[in-house]
């Protein structure tokens, strides 16, 4: 008897296999076709998770910067490290820190963005990259009302506004194409390896650390080889910050190693995140 190649029969007919990975055009196509789910899930999240709380929304801004008060307390006031470094201090901690938020924010919800909503992923058929999509754009949600909080704070410590400030948005939306590379790497990774839940908050702190969030890497690297600078200032994480400090603070500079590294980290993370989460669409809810 012979055996019907079904296979052939639907190709002939134009039929796609369950669950078939589109091709990379037409997935990119679908997704912007389909954007405003990433959109309303985003709210969605933002409004889901603080319901709860009688601040509700004012969380958003009142968890990172009670976080930031904690660390301007200690290293501000006890360690004394505006006097000692010459930096307007708070300013300088709260900015980094407030963007450095953003970005480990993304990093962190992206890489739980399959594994966290498994139901969805297995009952529903959309381009899986909507989800760390999705927790990129709630954390630029969260990411504006703390950056109009920021405002205030560093005008309250002496500091005046110029035109510098417009390029903050630009920078930050640099930033966001890192980011999204980034989620959408974690998210995959977190898929194949579900230990790289317990990894990724202490890759999280080992960046915080070596970003500069509470003391100028240019100072302390001053007296060190060159060379060591110069890696530092690879850490596209800490240029997307020393770029907006750029901008709303006096006295801090930017370099061209610090600009090229921000766009090619950018351009770069952000098309390498798409291709490496794209290539495994098909085992997202089956692994």
């Amino acid at each position: 008897m012979t055996e019907i190649d079904y296979g052939a029969i639907a190709r002939d007919a134009g039929l796609a296999r369950v669950g078939a990975r589109p091709a990379l055009p037409s997935y990119l196509k679908e997704m912007w076709q389909r954007r405003h789910f990433a959109v309303k899930m985003a709210r969605y999240r933002i409004e889901a998770s603080l319901a709860q709380n009688r601040l509700g929304l004012a969380w958003v801004v009142l968890n990172p910067l009670l976080q930031a008060a904690v660390y301007g307390f200690v290293f501000g006031l006890i360690m004394d490290r505006g006097s000692r470094s010459g930096l307007n201090f708070i300013p300088y901690l709260v900015t980094g820190f407030f963007v450095f938020q953003f970005f480990a924010q993304s990093f962190s919800q992206g890489a739980k963005a399959i594994t966290g909503n498994t139901s969805l992923v297995r009952s529903l058929g959309f381009p899986r990259m909507l989800l760390p999509v999705s927790a990129v754009i709630r954390q630029i949600y969260e990411l504006v009302p703390m950056m109009a909080v920021l405002a205030v704070i560093l005008v309250g410590f002496g500091e005046t506004p110029s035109w510098k400030w417009l390029l903050v948005p630009p920078i930050l939306a640099l930033m966001t194409l890192f980011n999204t590379g980034i989620a959408l790497i974690a998210a995959r990774l977190t898929v194949h390896l579900r230990d790289m839940t317990q990894i990724i908050p202490v890759i999280t702190r080992l960046i915080m650390y070596m970003t500069g969030i509470f003391y100028s890497l240019e100072q302390v690297l001053a007296d060190n080889p060159p060379w060591m600078l110069t890696v530092a200032q690879l850490n596209p994480v800490h240029d997307y910050i020393q770029m907006v400090r750029a901008c709303v603070l006096e006295g801090q500079e930017v370099n061209t190693l610090i600009v090229v590294t921000a766009f090619v980290a950018a351009f770069g993370f952000f098309a390498a995140g798409i291709y490496f989460f794209w290539s495994a669409e098909e085992r997202y809810g089956r692994d």
